[in-house]
C-alpha cells in the first residue's frame, strides 16, 4: 500500500530501531503530487468562506460528538464546496483538495484542534479516497 505523506517526505517504517524507507515509492513522484495538490490548494484556499471553517470548528470542539460524526461534518462540507467551486479538474483530486485545505484552515483557526481534524482529515481521505490516490500515484510512476 502506498502512504502519501503530508509532509512530501517518503513513506517508511522503523525496523530494528532504523528508519526503513519503502522502496516502490519515489520521492520525485510524491513531491510532483504533492507540489500539484499544493498549486490547487492555493487557488481553492480563496474559494472558502471563513463561516464554513467555523462551522466546522464548532463540530470539533463538540466533545459529544463521536469521531464517526466528525467525520460526516467534514465529508459533507467536503461534498458542498466541490459543488460549488467551479472546477474543471476530476471531482476525486477536487475533494482531495479541499479536504486538505479545510483542514488547514481549520487549524490556523484553532490550533488546538490541529491533532483532532488532522486525525479526522486523514480517516476521510483514507476511507473516501484510498483509492484514487493510489491510482494518482500509478499513473504518476508510468
Amino acid at each position: 500500500e502506498v502512504e502519501l505523506q503530508t509532509d512530501g517526505n517518503r513513506s517508511g517504517h522503523l525496523q530494528n530501531g532504523e528508519l526503513v524507507f519503502d522502496p516502490e515509492i519515489n520521492e520525485e513522484i510524491v513531491r510532483i503530487i504533492a507540489a500539484q495538490l499544493a498549486e490547487i490548494g492555493d487557488q481553492f484556499d480563496k474559494e472558502i468562506k471563513a463561516r464554513v471553517v467555523n462551522d466546522l470548528v464548532q463540530h470539533f470542539l463538540n466533545e459529544n460528538l463521536s469521531g464517526e460524526e466528525i467525520t460526516q461534518r467534514m465529508s459533507e462540507a467536503v461534498e458542498r464546496l466541490a459543488r460549488a467551486i467551479p472546477s474543471d479538474m476530476e471531482q476525486e483530486k477536487a475533494t482531495l483538495v479541499l479536504a486538505m485545505v479545510l483542514t488547514k484552515k481549520i487549524a490556523n483557526t484553532m490550533p488546538s484542534l490541529l491533532q483532532r481534524v488532522f486525525s479526522t482529515t486523514v480517516n476521510y481521505i483514507s476511507q473516501q479516497l484510498h483509492n484514487y490516490i493510489a491510482t494518482m500515484v500509478s499513473a504518476v510512476k508510468r
